[in-house]
């Protein structure tokens, strides 16, 4: 029997039969291979899997169908380990907050870069504008602009005055959709809004919650009444890309891909080469320092995972 995987508790898991849409409880037999041994869950949310019925219809999962796309985060702890945050995904949406609380540039860029190497369409959402003076609002349009011309998709939206949120159902119509953002941004109250009836928790996971001890993900798939699902998550503190290499990297960054052509030296890290196109670029404000500072920062994480 084939299915999908709609929720993860961590032993136990919930498959949607794909012919008859029934749901069963589930869990896994044999072992499966993680990517390098260097995950921490061998099945996300969104993966498509065979499995067999047994007595009191528990499905026992024998194989996991290969995975289009994934995103991850870091482990707490566990600094060799990373965790699948869900599988096959069509867009996943960052949610951006100016204020209440504050969204960092960094946070935003890195998961832009890992949607970028896990071959995912992000779409940025500027969420409370109903809540910004002008003065804020015309700070919001400008950051859309940046990351407009870098190539990304922006909508401005707000859950308590429904802006925008009809072009947004269209943008995720008969998709599957995962949403992300710091704890507070709104993604619950967002969910909800978009599929009334759903009484999501409002009150997300904050990073106090996720320090220390290892932190279990349940993560589980919501169906929409206009077409697609999204699957809801806990709250991520930070996103990881596993395996790759420092020369990667630039590659995750388009506005800097697309410089790296007019560089001296074919194989030009960006860091202190002479006749660098990239650092002329930042230097001349075609490049955001913040995003040139997440690029760096990517690049001594894969360095230091090479070393390990």
């Amino acid at each position: 029997m084939k299915g999908k995987i709609i929720k993860s508790t961590g032993s136990w898991y919930q498959v949607l039969e794909l012919e008859t849409n029934k749901i069963f409880e589930a869990r896994i037999r044999g072992k499966f291979k993680l990517i390098k041994t260097r995950l921490t869950n061998p099945l996300a949310v969104g993966d498509f899997v065979e499995f067999q019925l047994e007595q009191d219809d528990i499905a026992w999962i024998t194989k996991i169908e290969p995975r289009r796309n994934y995103l991850i985060r870091k482990s707490v702890n566990l600094s060799k380990e990373a965790h699948i945050i869900a599988s096959n995904i069509d867009t996943a949406c960052f949610i951006f907050t100016l204020k209440h609380p504050e969204t960092s540039l960094g946070f935003l860029d890195r998961f832009l870069a890992c949607c970028e190497a896990y071959n995912i369409t992000p779409l940025l959402l500027f969420n409370k504008i109903d809540v910004l003076h002008e003065e804020e609002i015309e700070i919001v349009k400008d950051i859309e602009f940046l990351y407009q011309e870098i190539g990304y998709e922006t909508l401005e939206i707000s859950s308590y005055s429904r802006l925008n949120l009809d072009q947004l159902q269209e943008l995720l119509h008969d998709k599957t959709s995962v949403f992300f953002g710091h704890s507070g941004c709104g993604k619950s109250t967002l969910v909800n809004a978009l599929q009334p009836g759903l009484n999501l928790k409002t009150s997300e996971i904050s990073d106090t919650h996720l320090k220390g001890k290892h932190t279990t993900t349940f993560a589980q798939m919501h169906f929409w009444d206009f077409g697609g699902n999204v699957i809801d998550t806990p709250g991520v503190r930070e996103f990881a890309m596993i395996d790759i290499e420092k020369e990667e990297v630039q590659h995750y960054f388009p506005e800097i891909f697309k410089k790296r052509e007019e560089c001296k030296f074919h194989n030009c890290l960006h860091i202190n080469e002479p006749k660098c196109a990239v650092l002329d670029a930042l230097e001349t404000g075609e490049i955001q320092h913040s995003r040139y500072a997440t690029y760096i920062k990517l690049m001594d994480e894969a360095e230091e995972a090479s070393q390990k």
